[in-house]
C-alpha cells in the first residue's frame, strides 16, 4: 500500500517561478531519499465553490494560485524514514528560514494518508 503526503498552497502569483524553482530542488531531496513520487499542480482555474473549495480552503487573496502537490512513499515506514532524513538533511536549510519562505505557511494545508 502506497502512501501519501499532500498540500494545498496559497503562492503569490509573483513568486511562483521561484516556488517552482525550490519545489524542484526538494523534490530531488525527496526522492534521494526514497520517495518514489513528487507532484505540483498549479490550479490557475479553480473557482472559489459554494461550500468548499482549494482555494476557500487556503484563504486565497488575490494575486495568488492554489499549488496541489503529493508526495508517494511506497509504505508507511518509508514515509516516516524519509521524512526524517529530509528535514535533517542541510540541503532543506535554505528552504526553512522564514525569510526564504515563497508562501504562507500558515494558510496551506497538509494531510496524510
Amino acid at each position: 500500500m502506497a502512501y501519501v503526503d499532500g498540500f494545498v498552497i496559497p503562492v503569490p502569483k509573483d513568486k511562483l517561478e521561484a516556488y517552482l524553482d525550490m519545489s524542484r530542488k526538494c523534490a530531488g531531496i525527496w526522492r534521494d531519499f526514497g520517495a518514489t513520487e513528487f507532484r505540483e499542480c498549479v490550479a490557475d482555474d479553480v473557482k472559489p465553490g459554494k461550500l468548499t473549495s482549494f482555494p476557500q480552503s487556503v484563504d486565497l487573496q488575490e494575486g495568488e494560485v492554489v499549488i496541489f502537490s503529493w508526495i508517494i512513499y511506497p509504505s508507511r515506514a518509508k514515509r516516516d524514514e524519509v521524512n526524517d532524513k529530509v528535514m535533517n538533511d542541510p540541503r532543506m536549510a535554505e528552504f526553512m528560514k522564514p525569510e526564504n519562505m515563497v508562501f504562507d505557511g500558515k494558510r496551506m494545508i497538509f494531510w496524510r494518508v
